[in-house]
């Protein structure tokens, strides 16, 4: 760090190499908000006050002035006494003259007076009406301009105290570490504050600019100084701390929207987390509510409509997976749909709230992320995976159903399907190889996680389209999947666009396809709302197909950023 110098002829006083050290050490900070929490402080105008006020202080004890005596009103006096009575010439004379003037009188006699004081620094006295228990009382001053005194307070249960609650991370009482967690508040500019409720206090607060100064009882400071290590997390839920009725200060509240990514500051109150966004120059952290918490007040208002897997093992989920949909005529009459393992249980107990995440970046030895695709039935999905595959045949590819019905003649075993037996279709089952899997007139299909695999194996991008209650089992640290929400657009625009459309029914079956219906509208965008209430906190990316193209592109410059930034994954899937 380069030095300033305070050597022999240099007169720069102190303050103002205060002034210059944010300057100076703007090359070794690497974080904007330490080298705004410099600037802001090494800038206060009350510091440079002070540094002046020490500087004059430095000065006069070097200097060390003492009177050589303090009667030179006296001296004088004796001194033209003893000359009158000696021969007189011009400067005799002119001396006498002097001495008898009143303002060198009147000079001296200020001397004198001066010579008598005592000026070294004094400590006041200590206030007669002070309690007996108040022998450590601090007077704290603190200057606070238009950002919030980040603290809040909260009456002892036990001793009706006004006492701190929590010091916000960043905020201005943080940063002076003045003020600590349990010290009790007695007055605020100088108004008592014992009989005040705490919204009075805060409104008090709230009202002061400029210099506020607060009469404070420490409290036993615990050591907090371990530095807790640095953690982020990906919120699943929107929140507005304008709306929550139990968060003990309103303004302290962190507002942010599902898919934010905060850097939690202090976990230090099992209720009430302290956070900043990731990335905010603002060093300020807010109270946001902790994990465990807001896990508890969302499944407190969740309603239970899901069936208990123990009572329904066997229980079929709506409709195949898209390459085998079936119509809605053949969902009413066939009743083998397609099964994902467990999902009730993990439906039951996930309850979005916080995950924990780290930055990663793909590297060129590691395998492509799983793609996954969820959408409704008829919402494009199959049209936009084959318009990436025909983009680039090379660098995306799609996995290999299986299947137990017989190969026709113009099929290859391992190119439409693979075709195995039912035996062997339903040893794979209970091995759980299959990520959905349905029957469909006497047949199976299914995905296989093999399949998955296969494509990776090849160094391609393997696109996946699925139920969305399937993306739980999918997110693994093998697999990493980057999951798209593919979503219709308003119905209005459903009907202009999609009049001349087919839905296709089955894979299997294409002589199947029809033209799309009212009724098709309503279920797609039906359908949308429910995959979104339901998973959307898993989606990465949200993509409405109003326009195919303009959705294909859409797709593929997301896919390409994919492989070149750095995104933010769950932890587990790093360091598992």
């Amino acid at each position: 760090m380069p030095a300033l110098s305070t050597g022999p002829g240099n007169d720069t006083g102190l303050y103002e190499l205060l002034a210059a050290l944010p300057s100076q050490l703007q090359s070794h900070v690497d974080r904007q908000e330490d080298r705004t929490f410099l600037r802001d402080m090494f800038g206060e105008k009350s510091l440079h006050s002070l540094m002046k006020i020490h500087e004059k202080l430095q000065h006069y004890e070097k200097q060390c002035p003492s009177p050589v005596l303090h009667t030179a009103a006296s001296l004088a006096n004796d001194l033209a006494e003893e000359l009158q009575s000696k021969p007189m010439n011009s400067e005799t004379q002119e001396l006498l003259k002097l001495l008898s003037r009143p303002h060198v009188k009147s000079l001296l006699s200020v001397h004198d007076t001066v010579a008598q004081k005592s000026y070294d620094p004094e400590l006041p006295p200590l206030p007669d009406d002070i309690d007996d228990d108040e022998d450590s009382v601090k007077i704290i001053r603190l200057v606070k301009n238009k950002e919030p005194l980040g603290a809040t307070i909260k009456r002892d249960e036990n001793t009706g105290a006004v006492v701190v609650a929590r010091i916000m991370r960043g905020g201005a009482a943080d940063r002076s570490g003045l003020i600590h967690v349990g010290d009790e508040l007695r007055e605020v500019n100088g108004i008592p504050v014992e009989d005040k409720k705490p919204e009075e206090i805060i409104h008090i607060l709230a009202q002061s600019q400029g210099a506020i100064t607060f009469k404070i009882i420490p409290g036993i400071n615990e050591d907090t100084s371990s530095k807790e290590p640095k953690m982020c997390v990906k919120t699943l839920f929107d929140y507005d701390p304008n709306e929550d009725k139990a968060i003990p200060c309103k303004e302290a509240g962190l507002p942010f929207k599902m898919g934010d990514v905060l850097q939690i500051m202090s976990q230090d109150d099992a209720t009430w987390w302290q956070a900043k966004l990731e990335g905010d120059a603002n060093p300020r952290a807010g109270l946001i509510p902790s994990k465990h918490f807001q896990e508890r007040r969302l499944a407190l208002r969740r309603p239970v409509t899901l069936v208990h897997p123990q009572r329904n093992s066997n229980r079929r989920l709506s409709g195949l997976r898209r390459s085998f949909r079936l119509s809605r005529k053949d969902r009413k009459t066939n009743k083998s749909m397609y099964e994902c393992q467990k999902s009730e249980q993990y439906d039951m107990a996930d309850v979005p709230t916080y995950e924990e995440v780290t930055p990663y970046q793909r590297q060129s030895s590691d395998k492509y992320r799983l793609v996954v695709l969820v959408g409704p039935v008829g919402v494009g999905l199959n049209e936009l995976k084959r318009k990436l595959l025909v983009s680039d045949p090379q660098h995306y590819g799609v996995t290999v159903p299986y299947t137990t019905r017989p190969k026709r003649s113009q099929e290859s075993d391992g190119v439409e399907y693979h075709f195995i037996s039912k035996h062997l279709f339903e040893t794979d089952i209970r091995n759980s190889k299959f990520i959905e899997y349905g029957e469909y007139k006497g047949n199976y299909y299914g995905t296989s996680l093999d399949s998955i695999r296969s494509v990776l194996m090849k160094n391609k991008v393997c696109l996946l389209d699925v139920q969305s209650h399937t993306i739980k089992h999918l997110r693994t640290s093998e697999f990493k999947p980057f999951v798209i929400f593919v979503k219709p657009p308003p119905i209005e625009r459903l009907r202009e666009t999609r009049k001349n459309g087919k839905v296709i029914s089955s894979k299997d079956d294409k002589s199947s396809a029809k033209s799309f219906t009212e009724e098709d509208f309503q279920e797609m965008i039906s359908a949308a709302q429910m995959i979104e209430n339901q998973h959307g906190h898993l989606f990465e990316k949200v993509i409405v197909n109003d326009d195919l193209v303009t959705a294909f592109n859409e797709m593929k410059t997301a896919l390409k950023k994919l492989e070149v930034e750095t995104h933010w994954v769950p932890v587990s899937w790093i360091h598992s």
